[in-house]
C-alpha cells in the first residue's frame, strides 16, 4: 500500500520522474503473491491504482536507492543486519515522517478493514512528509 500511495501521490504533483520506487518485504514467503484484498479495495475507495506483485528485498537495493523505508522495528533490524557494506541508502522508519508522530506503521493483516483504513492515511501523511524533508 504504501508503494501505491506514495507512487499516486508523486504522480499527482508531477514528481514521479524524480523517483524509482519499488517495495519488498524482509522475507520470502509473499513473493510473487498480489496484495492483500482489503488493501487493493481501500487503494481502489481512494482512486489509487495498486498493481504490485510481492518480492523480498535484494542486496542490491541498497545500492540502487537512497532510501529504505521500513513499516516497524521488526523490519528495520532485519534491514540493518542484511544491509552490505558500502550500502549508500538510507534506512529508516517511514513512519518517522508521520505528522501525527505515529511512527509504526502497524500490519493491519489479522485485523478488519478499518486497519488497512488506518494504514492508508498514515501511509499517506508519511509520504507527504517524506516529501517535506526532501524539500518538494
Amino acid at each position: 500500500m504504501a508503494e501505491a500511495v506514495f507512487i499516486h501521490i508523486i504522480t499527482e504533483r508531477g514528481f514521479a520522474e524524480k523517483f524509482l520506487v519499488d517495495s519488498a518485504g524482509t522475507a520470502g514467503y509473499h513473493v510473487g503473491d498480489s496484495p492483500d484484498l482489503r488493501s487493493m479495495s481501500t487503494c481502489r475507495r481512494h482512486g489509487v491504482n495498486m498493481s504490485h506483485r510481492g518480492q523480498q528485498v535484494k542486496k542490491s537495493h541498497f545500492t540502487t536507492f537512497d532510501w529504505i523505508l521500513c513499516m516497524d522495528e521488526s523490519n528495520l533490524s532485519d534491514l540493518k543486519r542484511v544491509q552490505p557494506r558500502g550500502s549508500t541508502a538510507e534506512v529508516k522508519l517511514f513512519g518517522e515522517f508521520d505528522s501525527q508522530g505515529d511512527s509504526i506503521i502497524k500490519d493491519p493483516y489479522y485485523g478488519g478493514s478499518e486497519g488497512f483504513e488506518y494504514n492508508y492515511e498514515q501511509v499517506v501523511r508519511c509520504s507527504e512528509g517524506f516529501l517535506k524533508s526532501l524539500g518538494l
